[in-house]
């Protein structure tokens, strides 16, 4: 059995994730503060990854993990500073370091989920610009600290993605869909199932060899900046 855990894995990109990774024969947990109804193949665990005790307790209790998909995250104006870094940035450090002493030498992966703007800023969003490029040094320093026993750590940046929290963002921009696609070079928003197989990817044994590293999906916008 391959078992893989996915922070906030019960909805949206953290849902799709989990289901790509059933796909490839994983057994995956979601873990996440509210219980959701979960597909074959996934189960729900209650976990907040800003209580490092609970984080600690989490994966003591699991054994053998291959993967950490580190998805869980707050966004939105009404987040506070404190909120979207203990949540963002701070929680996966804490998921990091409990499962990098069960992951397998060789084959064991960690993939954060940063996002573009941990790699840009936007004037209205300085807490999540901040935590999300602190997920991306965090990868790579943790990328060099386990690159000698063959794990692999990277992040993967979305741009825009279909799912809840985007349309929340888009109602707080005041903006719609349509608009914001209008600004991507490939004229549309990413799937949810797009950034899934990203991480399905990096998830690989034979990926090994790509580590440290940020992979942006947000249909070129970032390479038109």
């Amino acid at each position: 059995m391959k078992l893989a855990v996915v922070t906030g894995g019960t909805k949206g990109i953290g849902r799709a994730i989990g289901e790509r990774l059933v796909a490839d024969g994983f057994v995956v947990v979601a873990a996440a503060r509210s219980p959701t109804p979960m597909p074959p193949g996934m189960r729900f665990a209650a976990l907040d990854v800003t209580d490092a005790a609970a984080v600690d307790a989490f994966f003591s209790g699991l054994g053998r993990l291959e993967v950490l998909v580190n998805n869980a995250g707050l966004a939105g104006a009404d987040a506070s500073w404190h909120d979207l870094i203990a949540t963002n940035l701070t929680g996966t450090y804490l998921c990091c370091t409990a499962a990098l002493p069960r992951l397998p030498n060789g084959t064991g992966r960690i993939i954060n989920i940063a996002s573009t703007l941990g790699l840009r800023g936007v004037a209205d969003q300085p807490g999540y610009c901040a935590a999300k490029h602190g997920v991306i040094g965090l990868t790579r320093s943790l990328a060099l600290a386990a690159a000698p026993r063959g794990i692999s750590v990277n992040a993967v940046c979305p741009g825009w993605v279909q799912t809840e929290m985007a349309a929340q963002r888009f109602s707080e921009l005041g903006i719609t869909a349509a608009d914001a696609a209008a600004g991507i070079p490939t004229g549309r928003i990413t799937s949810a199932a797009e950034v899934a197989d990203a991480v399905a990817f990096l998830a690989r044994e034979t990926s090994g060899s790509i580590t440290g590293q940020a992979l942006v999906i947000d249909g070129g916008r970032l390479a038109a900046a």
